[in-house]
């Protein structure tokens, strides 16, 4: 043999030596690069969930539904040529984990998840700069958390070359991974139709675009990504909800007319809920009354119910479309409010209606904050009024309280939406009282954030903010303070109605109250931080307290102003809370001095972790100066029901039966709707995750009785929730008014 033909045949042999060794590494590497993006997706689901306390009852259905997406992914990072399936590989990786790492921080901080498309758009209109501290704090608090969703981009890159080479896939391989995914997916929607136990279950939220972290915790946070999309897109397919029977509900609600109601709860005047009111039997004057000294013939109560002559049965029949409907048959049927001896006490009042930004009750102090001590002691005092965090904390507080409805729990923002669609708001104040002749004036001491500028001047406001009239308090250099003070919101805009001629509404956003608390980058805990130096609490909520006496100081200059100009007598003040300072529920518990539960799940208001929904109590003020008396409600009560009782006092013609809201001073319960759905009444709490009714103190209730009722609040808590978003969906009062 030739030197020349053993040197070919050591080199054949050694050539054929190399392929026998790197067939198993070949197919070891394109079984990696198949099987990474669908254990990267089941990796990034089960570790997210098992960081933020989710329940892992529900992995079957969140991991097919991972892993099917994950599927997809591998056929799309096989089809092109290597290098670009590389590079696309690790740009979808990036994208993943860091989709991941923004929704943990945006709980942590926000206290919930966004949805990819209604996040992207309040963003873009956001000044996010405005929340930096907040967010430092929030990766800061979670770098474990964001370390272990970024963790797959360490292994790509040490094991990429070697594992995941993601070489070109041929035809026949690439349908079989189509076929896969799709088999897989199908798995997911069969594990939907699974006999799950709950109030909420998987099967409804994969058909819905509300419940934004029910859906998280039980179809995955991708799913819940994913679905946003194809419902903003294609909209959402479910069907209407079915009637049932409306009235026999409502009666089930209001204790039916043989229930005997729980001491301060509902029924007939006596029954109230109201202590120490002034008109009892013996015919004492009415609270507010001018007294004469005379004994005053006593007038009979009217007490027929707050409706608006309207021809149900002709809209019913010519109804657009099944939503509309729906609501006209729900309308129709629910019991309305009837008026009651409070009605029209503040008729003809100028109005002045505070939402107070990041605002707890518990921080109210008679010798620190003199006036909010005041003004919620000596007017209406709510004794269970709840401020629940329902989706987009300020936005969807603001919405609550000004048109009576529930915001919806996912992509549109509700109050948002009003602006953009030009909807027809036809309750609330403003709108109700322009009609009456009053000038409406809106005022917030920041930028167009979520929309204000097109949202309240459709709710009928002139409305001024910064760029459209406000001029913001800056520091020496010309900076812009944040947050503003509220005292230098209410001087320089309380002359533009003081003095006028005709009644004014006013409504105030203040700000000062806004996170993050600190006395490093909160400028008005800064400027009133000797005023709590002595308080015994932590660093926190001393200066949580501290920003919120620029509220304080705010209220007592617009009182001095209202008594200067004589029309402090003839003035109605509103002051409630857009949401908890839910970023910091250490602070409620600290001026609570009390716990209302532990770990993250109360850090990131995760309503099931909560063990006392006393979080959420709050303070209402409803005062007048003509006020002799104060009056003690002790009903449970919520924000929804402030324009109806509003409306009621000021004697303005509405239809009670088109709010989600209640009368609190008539003779129906009102119920306050959780944003888990957890509910309370005046006759209990209902807990959702346990599934467990607890009554209130003296309500005696057979079992039977016990889950009658029970199943008639949640239906109705289904219905009013509905109601007030196919509102927003249909222009509803446009609709029947137009």
């Amino acid at each position: 043999m030739s030197s020349s033909q053993d040197t070919t045949e050591k080199r054949t042999g050694s050539e054929t030596g190399k392929r026998q060794k790197s067939r198993p590494a070949g197919r070891a590497s394109a079984l990696g690069s198949l099987l990474y993006f669908p254990l990267l997706f089941v990796y990034l689901e089960t570790v997210f969930h098992l960081y933020m306390e989710l329940n892992m009852k529900y992995a079957p259905v969140f991991l097919a539904f991972g892993a099917a997406a994950g599927l997809v992914c591998a056929l799309f990072v096989g089809v092109w040529r290597r290098p670009l399936n590389r590079v696309l590989a690790w740009v979808l990786s990036v994208l993943l984990c860091l989709l991941f790492c923004v929704e943990m921080v945006c709980k942590t901080v926000l206290a919930q998840y966004y949805q990819l498309l209604s996040a992207a758009e309040t963003a873009a209109g956001n000044h996010l700069t405005d929340y930096m501290d907040a967010i430092t704090a929030g990766i800061v608090d979670n770098l474990l958390g964001l370390f272990l969703m970024l963790l797959p981009l360490v292994l790509l890159g040490a094991a990429g070359p070697r594992l995941f080479r993601f070489e070109t896939r041929s035809w026949r391989v690439n349908v079989l991974v189509a076929s896969f995914a799709v088999i897989v997916h199908l798995f997911g929607l069969l594990l939907l139709e699974f006999p799950w136990k709950g109030d909420i279950v998987p099967g409804q939220l994969y058909a819905t675009d509300t419940q934004v972290d029910d859906q998280v915790e039980q179809l995955g946070l991708f799913t819940m990504l994913r679905l946003d999309v194809k419902h903003s897109l294609f909209g959402v397919s479910g069907g209407v909800i079915d009637a049932g029977n409306f009235e026999e509900l409502h009666d089930v609600l209001n204790g039916g007319s043989e229930a005997q109601p729980p001491s301060g709860a509902q029924g007939g005047l006596g029954n109230l809920g109201l202590s120490e009111i002034p008109g009892g039997p013996e015919g004492e004057e009415p609270s507010g009354g001018q007294g004469t000294g005379e004994e005053p013939e006593e007038e009979p109560v009217d007490t027929s119910p707050n409706v608006l002559d309207v021809d149900f049965d002709a809209l019913i029949a010519s109804a657009p479309n099944d939503g509309v409907k729906w609501l006209h048959q729900y309308f129709q049927s629910t019991t309305p409010t009837n008026k009651n001896e409070y009605t029209g006490m503040f008729e003809g009042y100028n109005v002045i209606f505070i939402t107070a930004e990041g605002f707890t009750g518990y921080m109210i102090d008679e010798e620190l904050t003199p006036t909010l001590y005041k003004l919620s002691h000596e007017g209406f005092v709510f004794n269970n009024f709840y401020s629940p965090l329902h989706y987009t904390s300020t936005s969807g507080g603001e919405f609550r309280n000004l048109t009576g409805l529930y915001p919806k729990s996912g992509n549109y923002i509700s109050m948002k939406k009003v602006g953009t669609a030009g909807l027809d708001m036809h309750f609330c104040l403003a709108q109700q009282l322009n009609r009456l002749g009053y000038r409406s004036l809106g005022f917030h001491a920041n930028g167009n954030m979520y929309g204000r500028l097109a949202s309240h001047t459709q709710l009928g406001y002139e409305w001024i903010q910064k760029g459209t009239g406000f001029t913001m308090e800056t520091d020496e250099s010309g900076a812009e303070l944040w947050p503003q003070s509220d005292l230098y919101l209410m001087e320089q805009t309380v002359d533009s109605f003081i003095g006028a001629e005709q009644p004014f509404n006013v409504y105030y956003l203040t700000i000062s109250g806004h996170m993050p608390y600190n006395f490093s980058g909160n400028r008005m805990a800064v400027r009133n931080r000797e005023a709590v130096a002595h308080l015994p609490y932590s660093e926190i909520t001393k200066s949580y307290v501290a920003a919120n006496l620029e509220l304080e100081k705010g209220l007592t200059y617009l009182l001095e102003r209202l008594e200067e100009a004589g029309i402090a007598d003839k003035t109605l003040l509103v002051l409630a809370p857009d949401h908890i300072p839910y970023d910091d529920p250490d602070v409620i518990e600290e001026l609570a001095g009390k716990t209302f539960g532990a770990g993250d799940e109360l850090e990131q208001i995760n309503e099931s972790g909560i063990s006392d929904f006393d979080i959420y109590k709050n303070t209402l003020i409803v005062w007048s100066a003509s006020m002799e008396e104060p009056v003690v409600v002790d009903k449970v009560c919520g924000q929804v029901d402030i324009l109806p009782t509003v409306s009621n006092l000021l004697g303005l013609p509405y239809d009670s039966r088109m709010l989600a809201g209640t009368d609190v001073l008539s003779d129906s319960s009102a119920v306050v709707i959780f944003a888990s759905r957890c509910w309370k009444t005046d006759k209990g709490f209902y807990n959702r995750y346990t599934e467990t009714f607890t009554p209130a103190a003296g309500v005696s209730m057979t079992p039977e009785e016990q889950a009658e009722y029970v199943e008639a609040v949640k239906q109705i808590v289904q219905y009013k929730l509905q109601a007030s978003q196919w509102v927003v969906d249909y222009d509803y009062y446009r609709v029947v008014f137009e």
